[in-house]
C-alpha cells in the first residue's frame, strides 16, 4: 500500500466491514431503518471530508480491493465508494 500512515488503511477496512455488516444483516439483527440511517450518516461524513482526504480514502479503498483475496469482499470494496455516495455513477 502506498499510504505511509498505517492508520488510514486500518480505518478504511474497519469502515467497510461495518457498512458491509449493516448491509448484510437481517431485519431480526438490526432494524432496517436504523441501518439505513447509519449508512447515510457514514456517507455524509465521508462527503464532508476535504477533497484531498476523500481522494486519499478512495485510493486506499482501491488498493485494499486490489489486495483482497475474497472475491465477495473485493467486489464490495470496489463498489463501496459508489454505494456510500463518495463518487457519482459514471453511466448516469
Amino acid at each position: 500500500m502506498t499510504d505511509s500512515n498505517p492508520l488510514v488503511p486500518a480505518l478504511a477496512n474497519l469502515l467497510v466491514d461495518v457498512v458491509w455488516w449493516l448491509e448484510s444483516c437481517g431485519d431480526e439483527e438490526v432494524d432496517p431503518d436504523s441501518a439505513v440511517k447509519m449508512m447515510e450518516s457514514v456517507g455524509g461524513v465521508l462527503l464532508r471530508l476535504p477533497s484531498d482526504q476523500r481522494q486519499q480514502l478512495l485510493r486506499v479503498l482501491g488498493e485494499l480491493a486490489e489486495a483482497e483475496q475474497d472475491p465477495a469482499r473485493r467486489e464490495f470494496l470496489e463498489s463501496f465508494p459508489l454505494s456510500i455516495g463518495m463518487v457519482e455513477d459514471e453511466e448516469s
